[in-house]
């Protein structure tokens, strides 16, 4: 039986990424009307290039407080060492759309609304890179997609 996506609907998603390097790689690509919910990250670190290097979770969306667009907002940076693995389950949400364009900073109940109302076309995404071209991760994410379109 298919999962029911539509309007009004909350399911929870997990998937899964190997071989996770330097190339940013989308964990959540938004949709227009639905809040994200990460419940927890799991990377393991399969081997790495050197000692200190890091990953990067990152959320690429709206700054409300410059009122710009597409901007790289950077949530997590942990060296995980070698053959160990880190949980985060640190609760965050994240809009599927940036609002649309305001001039920063969100200072009234106005814009505030602009960025609930997800009006852009521009997708929010929550993406994942590492340091080095040379490093190998593997990420387990499980998260709350609720669909209010």
């Amino acid at each position: 039986m298919a999962i029911a996506r539509g309007a009004g609907t909350e399911i929870i998603r997990s998937a899964f990424f190997e071989d996770i390097d330097s190339t940013q790689t989308t964990l959540i690509f938004g949709e227009q009307h639905h809040i994200y919910t990460v419940l927890s990250l799991i990377i393991h670190c399969v081997s790495l290039n050197a000692v200190t290097d890091t990953v990067y979770v990152e959320c690429t969306g709206y700054d409300a407080k410059g009122g710009t667009t597409a901007r790289g907002h950077k949530i997590l940076r942990k060296v995980v060492p070698a053959n160990e693995t880190f949980v985060w389950n640190d609760k965050f949400s994240f809009n599927g759309h940036e609002p649309t364009d305001f001039a920063g900073p969100m200072d009234d109940a106005t814009k505030q609304d602009a960025i609930a109302d997800q009006g852009s076309s521009v997708a929010q995404k929550l993406t994942v890179y590492t340091t080095h071209a040379s490093d190998n991760l593997s990420i387990a994410i499980t998260y709350i997609d609720q669909n209010n379109a």
